[in-house]
């Protein structure tokens, strides 16, 4: 029997979509590049905006009226599992919290399969590994929360095992996730900054990247955690979302922490990694939001001047307390807010990329690019686009010659 699992949404549904495959192949599945030439379609999904939840839904929608047996994991499974069932009743539904159960289910529903379709799914040069489930926040519009939880860390031994195998299969670049990576531990007497000095202790050559965190859980490990940074194997890449520069919204948002609290950390890691490479997010058009909570953000982003900066449009979840919120913004208004913003974080990440043109870097081969092209990391995590060829996993010495407000462009310098 075929079997293709096709994933949406965070790194953290990536990895544990490659670990559903893992279960898949050991149950005697022969995995397939995709879910048409499948006959099991196991969908790993994700409703944090409602237009990827509408895309999934239309998706497996196609993939039931070609004759497919659907699987549906990831969050939709969690909260949405009795609309699931209600429009692919044969459907089998299961949870992230339930995965330890996988493996059953599929037996139960499938059966066994005939052998072992070998090569094995392998972490590649990229492993993502999840460090937690769930989250400690009280955020008003995130449905996450419902899908995955309250915190759950997973024991720091299992974690560097994880890595340890990773990087003694061959991957050169591991991505720890979570929801909310810096709440790591909290739960099991340990922190995000312990775990990391243990991984970074693996041996081998490798790039650690740490997911995004959220600045009421770093407050309390910012010292720690920017001197764990301080190792080479450790990108001097921070995620960390802000939503909006107003702190009258941020408390109505439920996030728990001021706008100035959220510039002292960046500050803070500036200080200690000046090449530090900053990834934020916002949500415009949050219940409430007036002309002067917008500028409000605006210059925040001005002053921050984030590497990346994600835009999002507010979109209210069910079961969420912003759903049923006073002062819904309207679309219109959203959407040219959201525009502003994206104008300004181009404008922003157009100014620091160029300045680096001419400048020498050290980077690892991630990923094929387009055409002939390869995408490296170099030790801040920005991508830059070099010609093959190139073999993935190797770091090169390359020259920095030009620039675009999303990556860099790169000339390989040779041995």
């Amino acid at each position: 029997m075929k079997a293709a699992v096709e994933t949406y949404g965070c790194t953290m549904n990536q990895g544990e979509g490659l670990l559903l495959e893992q279960k898949l192949f050991r149950l005697g599945f022969q995995l397939v590049e995709s879910c048409e030439e499948a006959d099991v379609a196991v969908i790993n999904t994700c409703v944090v905006i409602k237009a990827t939840e509408l895309k999934i839904l239309k998706r497996m929608r196609q993939l039931v009226d070609q004759g497919k047996d659907l699987v549906v994991t990831g969050c939709m499974a969690s909260v949405m599992r009795d609309e699931v069932l209600a429009r692919f009743p044969r459907a089998l539904v299961m949870a992230p919290l339930d995965y330890d159960d996988f493996e059953e289910e599929m037996r139960k529903r499938f059966g066994q399969g005939r052998g072992l379709f070998f090569p094995e799914p392998g972490w590649g040069v990229t492993a993502v590994v999840p460090i937690a489930q769930g989250c400690l926040g009280s955020c008003t519009y995130c449905i996450t929360k419902r899908a995955r939880g309250t915190l759950s860390s997973y024991a720091p031994e299992r974690i560097v095992g994880s890595v340890r195998g990773a990087v003694g299969a061959g991957s050169r670049e591991v991505l720890l996730t979570a929801q909310d990576t810096g709440c790591y531990g909290l739960d099991i007497g340990t922190d995000l900054a312990r775990l990391l000095h243990d991984v970074t202790e693996v041996p081998g050559d490798f790039r650690v990247r740490v997911g995004m965190m959220n600045p009421d859980s770093l407050r309390d490990i910012v010292e720690p955690l920017a001197d764990a940074y301080r190792s080479p194997k450790v990108y001097k890449f921070l995620h960390l979302p802000v939503q909006t520069g107003s702190d009258r919204l941020l408390g109505s948002m439920g996030r728990g922490y001021t706008a100035k609290e959220f510039e002292g950390q960046v500050e803070r890691f500036r200080r200690a990694h000046p090449r530090l490479t900053l990834s934020s997010d916002v949500i415009t058009g949050f219940p409430g939001e007036g002309e002067e909570d917008h500028r409000a953000t605006l210059e925040l982003v001005r002053r921050a001047r984030p590497n990346i900066l994600n835009v999002t449009r507010f979109s209210p979840r069910p079961g969420t307390e912003a759903e049923g919120m006073k002062g819904q913004v309207v679309s219109r208004i959203s959407k040219d807010r959201s525009r502003e913003l994206a104008r300004l974080r181009f404008e922003i990440a157009a100014e620091i990329n160029s300045a680096r043109k001419g400048q020498e870097a050290e980077a690892l081969v991630t990923e094929p690019g387009k055409g002939t092209t390869f995408i490296c990391r170099d030790d801040g995590y920005v991508p830059i686009v070099v010609q093959g060829p190139q073999r993935l996993g190797d770091r090169i010495r390359l020259r920095i010659t030009g620039s675009t407000p999303t990556h860099l462009l790169g000339r390989d310098l040779g041995p």
